[in-house]
This record gives C-alpha cells, sequence and structure tokens, in this order.
C-alpha cells in the first residue's frame, strides 16, 4: 500500500511521450458537465476540479443549479487544459486538476464569482490555498453568487 500511495502522490510531477500527465490527459473536450466542480471529457474521464466545492444539486442545495449553469457556460462542449497537482486521483476515481478555458482557469473562476466555496484537501493546493481563500474572502464580503443569495452556505 505504501508503494501505491507513494507512485500516486509522485504521479503529478511526470510528463508522458504523448504531451500528456503521468496522471492524465493534459487537455480534452468537455463532452458534459455534472455540477458546479466536476466534467466529464470525451475521452471518458471524469474530473473533479481542485481547490473547490460547490451546492449538491442531489440535496438541492441554494445555489447548485447556479453553479452547475455556470460551470457549463464556461467549459461545455470546449477544449480545456488540465494541470494536476501532487495526487492525480480522488477515492472515486476521478481526476483532480485545475482546468483552464482560453488561459483563464476555472477552478479560481467559481470562486471568485461566488459560485464554489474553498476545499482544500492536503497534499494538492498547499500552494495555492492563501490564493484561492483570498478570492473567496472577496467574494463574501461582496456579496457574489451564492453569498449574496442563500440564506445557508452548504459548502462553507
Amino acid at each position: 500500500m505504501g508503494a501505491l500511495v507513494l507512485a500516486a502522490a509522485t504521479a503529478g510531477c511526470g510528463g508522458d511521450d504523448d504531451g500528456g500527465s503521468a496522471c492524465g490527459p493534459t487537455s480534452g473536450t468537455v463532452a458534459s458537465v455534472v455540477d458546479g466542480d466536476t466534467v466529464d471529457l470525451a475521452t471518458g474521464e471524469r474530473v473533479r476540479y481542485l481547490m473547490i466545492d460547490t451546492p449538491e444539486l442531489s440535496s438541492d442545495d441554494c445555489y447548485a443549479v447556479e453553479s452547475r449553469d455556470s460551470n457549463t457556460d464556461l467549459v461545455a462542449g470546449r477544449e480545456v487544459s488540465i494541470a494536476y497537482d501532487v495526487e492525480c486521483e480522488d477515492m472515486f476515481g476521478r481526476l483532480l486538476a485545475y482546468v483552464s478555458v482560453d488561459q483563464r482557469e476555472i477552478n479560481t473562476l467559481m470562486v471568485e464569482r461566488g459560485y464554489a466555496c474553498v476545499l482544500s484537501i492536503p497534499p494538492n493546493g498547499a500552494d495555492r490555498r492563501a490564493e484561492f481563500e483570498n478570492l473567496e474572502a472577496a467574494a463574501k464580503a461582496e456579496g457574489r453568487g451564492m453569498w449574496g443569495a442563500c440564506a445557508e452556505v452548504t459548502c462553507d
């Protein structure tokens, strides 16, 4: 088990000869949007955005639909760039990544616009935690998105 954990922890660093990462593809087309923080690529991989959490559709959380719709507007049918951190996958087999379109990172946009909360699960994101927390604090202070619309923010 220890070797498996070490292999997963170091997998985010290397590259393949085909321009991919040891974790998975470094680009792809978004075939469908699952919710505010998860997408499916046309090649079948499911990608969970690093450092964010959005309200849950399955729990009928306030702003879940708006978060999903915002993510859809940003990435559906688009070619995205995918960047990994230390750990490649979560316990559900989803790739963990920062996703960008036209050089704009979706992870930070979702937090900045009030569609997502910060979710830090070390070791991923350790070097970016303060950046994401500052974006969330500004969104809260200005009442952006769910911070101005929901009596209770469930991902907080």
